[in-house]
């Protein structure tokens, strides 16, 4: 599978705003996806992450590859704060990106204002119920 995503091709080919979230899902680009998603400059994938516990490198390496085309990268975490271990965090660091943990619904807010904004911004988020 290409870049440690789910899928060889993405949901969406291109950045979309996400529509609606709950429900263990998300709706964006007038389609809908069970699970979680990654959404990165060049598409919008499922991401195989349901708890915190599986956010590693591999899990965010799709981000990481993608560094020279991102600025910022949020990560929406289900509903309770987690922070995001420092060997992460270093890691976007080293690539010159911000990055930030934070509860999905207001990560959702966050990449909808940004990619409103022509930002230069990627996200992943973990489904809520």
């Amino acid at each position: 599978m290409a870049d440690g995503l789910t899928a060889d091709s993405p949901h969406l080919p291109t950045p979309a705003q996400i529509e609606a979230y709950g429900n263990g899902g998300f709706r964006f680009g007038g389609m809908s996806h069970r699970g979680s998603l990654i959404c990165l400059p060049d598409g919008i994938w499922a991401w195989p992450v349901a708890t915190v516990k599986e956010i590693t490198l591999g899990t965010l390496e799709p981000a990481l590859a993608r560094g020279d085309k991102l600025d910022v990268f949020l990560i929406g975490v289900g509903r309770d704060p987690w922070p995001l271990p420092e060997r992460l965090r270093t890691r976007f660091r080293d690539l010159g990106i911000s990055v930030d943990t934070m509860a999905t619904g207001a990560a959702v807010s966050t990449y909808n204002i940004l990619l409103a904004e022509d930002r230069r911004v990627g996200a992943a988020f973990i489904a809520v119920g």
